[in-house]
C-alpha cells in the first residue's frame, strides 16, 4: 500500500514536470514514464495479500483502488494528448481540477484499505487480550484444584502462566521497537528528501542557470552586431526577455528548493529574504523578530527549521485569509522557540492534538527528528499559533549571550492585536 502511494504521488509529480518542462524532456518522455510508474503501481497492487481472509469490505476497497489507479493512469496521458498548457498559471489550474483531486481518490482508498488493515489489527490485539484474561483466570483456577491434588500440578501452572507473559512482553517489546523503526525511517527519508531538494537546487543553478546565461550574452552579441549592420536594434528584444524571465524562474525555483542564502549567510538571513519573497508573493504584512540568533547553528538543524517556517507560512497563504503573519525565534540557554502567526480565519483543533493536514503533520515529523515540541493554538476567527520548542542539544556548542530573565516572556497575539 505504501508502494502503491508512492507510485501515485510520482505520477502526478511526472505530470507536473511534464507540463512545466518544454526543453529537457519530450511528451513522449513523460508519457512513458507515467505508464512506467502506472504499472509499478498495478504490479504491487496484484500482490497484495487480504489481511482478512475472505473479507468482502476489503476486496470491494481493493477493486475499487484498482478502479482509481486505472482512471488516474488515463487522466494523467489525457492530459499530454490535447493541447497542453502553456503558462504556469494554466499548468496549476490543470493539475487542480483535474490531476490533484484523482490522485487524492487514490490515496484516499489506500488510506481506506490501510484503516482495515488497522482495525483488523486491534480486533487482533482485543483478541489478544481477551485471550491472555481468560487464560489467567484458568490458571487462576488451575491453581486452587492445583492445592488439591498436589504442589505438582500448582507448579506446572505457574510455569504455563508465566511463558503466556513472557510471550505478552516480547510482543510489546516488538512494537516498541516497530514504532521506533518508524520515528526513524521517516527522519532518514526528510533527510533524504533535503538531499535531494539540494541537488535539483544545484543543477538548476549551475546547469540549467549558465546555459540561459550563455544564451543571454550570446543574443546581446547578436543584437550589437546586427545593429552595427544598419538591422533594427529591437529585433532580438522579444527573445531576450523570454530568455531574461526564463533565467528568473530557474533561479526562483532553484532558491525555493534550497536557497544558497542559507547556507551562506546563515538561517536568519534565509528566513528574512523567504519572509519578504512570501509577503510580495501573496500581498501580505510579514514581521520577523529574532532575538539572541548571535550564533549558526548547525547545518542539519538550520535546514530544518527553515523548512519548518517555510511549510508553516504555506499553510497560511493557502487556508488562513490572513493579511499579516509573524515569525519570531528566541534562543535561551536551554531551548530555541520558535513562533510562526497570523491574523486569518483560524480553525478548531481536533481532541487530543491529532493533526490530518500534510503541512502540520510534516511540520511534527521535522520537529520530533530534532527532539522537539510542537504546540499549536487556534480557534475560529482568532487566528493561528505555531510553537516549537527545540532542545540545546539540538543547537550549536557555541553558547550565545542570553537575557536574565528566568523565563521566556509571553509573546502577544496577533489575533489580540487586530481584533
Amino acid at each position: 500500500l505504501a508502494s502503491v502511494r508512492r507510485h501515485t504521488l510520482l505520477g502526478s509529480v511526472l505530470v507536473r514536470d511534464g507540463l512545466l518542462d518544454t526543453t529537457r524532456l519530450g511528451t513522449a518522455e513523460y508519457t512513458a514514464q507515467i505508464e512506467s510508474v502506472s504499472q509499478a503501481a498495478r504490479d504491487v497492487l496484484s500482490r497484495y495479500v487480504p489481511v482478512v481472509s475472505g473479507s468482502a469490505t476489503e476486496l470491494e476497497q481493493v477493486a475499487r483502488l484498482r478502479l482509481e489507479l486505472d482512471q488516474f493512469r488515463q487522466v494523467m496521458l489525457g492530459v499530454f494528448t490535447g493541447e497542453r498548457p502553456r503558462s504556469p498559471s494554466d499548468v496549476r489550474a490543470v493539475l487542480r481540477s483535474e490531476i490533484n483531486p484523482r490522485r487524492d481518490m487514490v490515496v484516499e482508498s489506500v488510506d481506506g484499505v490501510q484503516a482495515l488493515n488497522r482495525k483488523a489489527f486491534i480486533e487482533q490485539q482485543t483478541l489478544n487480550g481477551d485471550l491472555y484474561a481468560v487464560t489467567q483466570r484458568l490458571v487462576w483456577r488451575q491453581l486452587g484444584m492445583a492445592m488439591l491434588v498436589g504442589l505438582s500440578i500448582a507448579m506446572v501452572a505457574t510455569v504455563y502462566a508465566s511463558r503466556l507473559e513472557k510471550r505478552l512482553r516480547a510482543q510489546r517489546d516488538e512494537q516498541r521497537q516497530l514504532a521506533s523503526d518508524l520515528q526513524r525511517l521517516s527522519a532518514r527519508m526528510l533527510r533524504m528528501q533535503e538531499e535531494e531538494r539540494r541537488a535539483i537546487s544545484r543543477e538548476l543553478h549551475d546547469e540549467v542557470g549558465q546555459v540561459l546565461t550563455a544564451i543571454k550574452v550570446e543574443l546581446a552579441t547578436a543584437q550589437r552586431t546586427i545593429q552595427a549592420a544598419g538591422g533594427d536594434p529591437q529585433l532580438l528584444r522579444g527573445t531576450r526577455e523570454i530568455t531574461d524571465r526564463a533565467l528568473y524562474t530557474v533561479k526562483d525555483l532553484s532558491r525555493l528548493l534550497h536557497p544558497a542564502v542559507l547556507d551562506d549567510l546563515g538561517l536568519s538571513a534565509a528566513v528574512d529574504w523567504h519572509l519578504r519573497e512570501f509577503g510580495a508573493r501573496h500581498d501580505l504584512r510579514v514581521e520577523f523578530r529574532q532575538l539572541h540568533m548571535h550564533q549558526r547553528l548547525p547545518p542539519s538543524v538550520e535546514i530544518v527549521i527553515y523548512r519548518i517556517i517555510q511549510e508553516a507560512l504555506t499553510n497560511v497563504a493557502r487556508h488562513a485569509a490572513a493579511t499579516t503573519c509573524a515569525v519570531t525565534m528566541r534562543q535561551w540557554p536551554e531551548v530555541l522557540v520558535l513562533i510562526v502567526e497570523d491574523n486569518g480565519v483560524g480553525f478548531e483543533p481536533r481532541p487530543n492534538g491529532q493533526l490530518t493536514g500534510l503541512g502540520l503533520i510534516g511540520i511534527r515529523e521535522r520537529v520530533a527528528e530534532l527532539g522537539g515540541r510542537l504546540r499549536i493554538e487556534s480557534a475560529p476567527g482568532r487566528g493561528t499559533r505555531i510553537v516549537v520548542d527545540l532542545p540545546s542539544v539540538a543547537l550549536s556548542s557555541a553558547e550565545p549571550e542570553f537575557e536574565t530573565e528566568a523565563c521566556a516572556p509571553a509573546v502577544p497575539r496577533l489575533g489580540a492585536v487586530h481584533g
